[in-house]
C-alpha cells in the first residue's frame, strides 16, 4: 500500500514549479513591452519636440524690366541751380529747358570778351586804313624814284612801311580771331548753364532743387548734386534677364518669349530675344539676355519686375529658372549642397544645385520653388520630419 502510494506521488505534477516558470515568462514579456514603450515614448518625445529655427521665403530671380535709354541729366559745368522746370512724371521734348544755373559770372566774362573783340576789330580797321595809305605812298615814291625826283632811300622807307603794316595787320587779324573764339567760348559756357532734354521722354525723378550746387562729377561731399533728374525714352523699353549657364544653349536670337509683369500676372506679353550678351557673370554663373517687346504698352514701366518664358522646341523654359535664398540656408551634407525646407510645420531635406553667389545670397538652379520656406538659422544637426517652431529675427 505504501509502495503504491509512493508510485502515485511520483506521477503527480508539480504545479508550483510550472507556475513559477510561467510567472518568469510573463515578467520577461512585461519587461520587453515596457522597453518598447519607453523607446517609442522617447522617440515620440524627441520627434515631437519642436526645433527652433529661423526661416526665409525663397524667391524667384525676377528679371529687371529696364530701358535702353535711361539718362541722369546733369550739367557740363559746376554751378548753383537757380531754376528747375521739370517734375516727376512730366513728358519732355528734345531740347526742352529742364533747369537753369547761375550765369551771372559767365555773363560778365562774356561782356569782357565781347569788349576785347570790339577793340581788336577797331585796331584792325585802323591798321587796314594805314596800310592802304602806305601802299599809295609806295606807288607814288616808286614813280618819283623812276623820274629821279625821289631818292632810293625814300623808296626803301616806303616799302618798309608797307611791310610793317602788313605784318601788323596779320597780327591784329589773328588777335581778332582769338577774341572771337573767346566770345564763342563764353557764349557756349552761358549756354551750358541752361540744361536741356537730350531726347524726348518721361521724367522719372527730380534730384535737385533751386539753391543746390550741381556738378558733372561727384565732388566727394553730400551737398553737390550730380544730376537734375532722370528721364527715360519710353520707346526703347526692354527686358534684361540673367539666364543660368545650364540653360543658355536653349536661347537663340529672335526666339519668341512670353513676358509676365509682376504687376499684371494674367497679362502675357509677346516678346522676342534681341541679343545674347557674349559674356558670363562668373559669380552668378549666368549670361545676360536682352528681350524686346513686340509692342509697347503704357502699362509697361521702367524697373518693373517681370518674368519671362522662352518659347520653342515644343516646350516652355523659364527665364533662368533661378531661385534666390540666403547663403546661410545652404548647408553641406556628405559633400552635397542641401537646404532644409519647412513644410506644414516639419523639416524636409532638399538636395539643391547652387548656381552662383551674389553678396549674402545664392542662386539655386534646381531643388527649390519660389515661395517655399528655407531654414536660415537653427541647430547644426537637423532631422527630417522634426517639428519646428519658427523664431522671428
Amino acid at each position: 500500500m505504501t509502495e503504491q502510494k509512493n508510485s502515485l506521488e511520483e506521477l503527480r505534477i508539480d504545479r508550483s514549479e510550472a507556475e513559477q516558470n510561467g510567472s518568469r515568462r510573463w515578467i520577461w514579456i512585461l519587461v520587453l513591452v515596457l522597453l518598447v514603450v519607453l523607446v517609442l515614448a522617447g522617440y515620440a518625445i524627441t520627434r515631437g519636440k519642436a526645433v527652433e529655427v529661423r526661416t526665409q521665403i525663397a524667391r524667384e530671380a525676377t528679371s529687371a524690366g529696364g530701358s535702353r535709354t535711361v539718362l541722369n541729366v546733369s550739367s557740363k559745368v559746376t554751378g548753383k541751380v537757380v531754376e528747375v522746370l521739370v517734375e516727376e512724371g512730366m513728358k519732355v521734348e528734345a531740347g526742352q529747358v529742364l533747369a537753369r544755373l547761375d550765369d551771372s559770372n559767365v555773363k560778365t566774362s562774356l561782356l569782357v570778351a565781347e569788349a576785347e573783340l570790339g577793340v581788336a576789330k577797331a585796331a584792325l580797321v585802323e591798321t587796314q586804313a594805314r596800310l592802304e595809305q602806305a601802299e599809295k605812298d609806295l606807288r607814288r615814291t616808286t614813280a618819283l624814284t623812276t623820274s629821279r625826283i625821289a631818292s632810293a632811300a625814300d623808296l626803301d622807307q616806303a616799302e618798309a612801311e608797307v611791310k610793317s603794316l602788313k605784318a601788323r595787320l596779320y597780327l591784329q587779324q589773328e588777335q581778332a580771331s582769338v577774341a572771337e573764339k573767346q566770345v564763342a567760348l563764353w557764349q557756349q559756357q552761358l549756354e551750358d548753364t541752361i540744361i536741356r532734354a537730350p531726347f524726348t521722354g518721361i521724367a522719372v525723378s527730380k534730384n535737385a532743387q533751386p539753391g543746390e550746387m550741381i556738378s558733372p562729377i561727384s565732388a566727394g561731399g553730400g551737398f553737390t548734386r550730380t544730376g537734375i533728374g532722370t528721364i527715360v525714352d519710353m520707346n526703347s523699353l526692354e527686358i534684361e534677364v540673367d539666364v543660368n549657364e545650364s540653360f543658355i544653349n536653349r536661347v537663340q536670337s529672335g526666339q519668341p518669349v512670353e513676358a509676365t509683369l509682376d504687376a499684371y500676372p494674367d497679362w502675357k506679353i509677346p516678346s522676342k530675344v534681341i541679343a545674347i550678351i557674349p559674356t558670363a557673370d562668373r559669380q552668378k554663373a549666368t549670361v545676360k539676355v536682352r528681350v524686346g517687346f513686340d509692342r509697347l504698352d503704357p502699362r509697361i514701366l521702367p524697373q518693373m519686375g517681370v518674368k519671362v518664358a522662352f518659347q520653342g522646341s515644343g516646350e516652355t523654359s523659364s527665364g533662368g529658372g533661378l531661385i534666390i535664398v540666403p547663403k546661410s540656408a545652404v548647408r553641406k551634407d556628405d559633400g552635397k549642397d542641401v537646404v532644409w525646407v519647412v513644410q506644414t510645420g516639419r523639416l524636409e531635406r532638399r538636395a539643391v544645385s547652387v548656381g552662383g553667389t551674389r553678396g549674402n545670397e545664392v542662386t539655386v538652379a534646381t531643388g527649390l520653388s519660389a515661395g517655399e520656406k528655407v531654414v536660415t538659422e537653427g541647430p547644426a544637426k537637423l532631422v527630417g520630419g522634426s517639428r519646428v517652431r519658427e523664431v522671428k529675427p
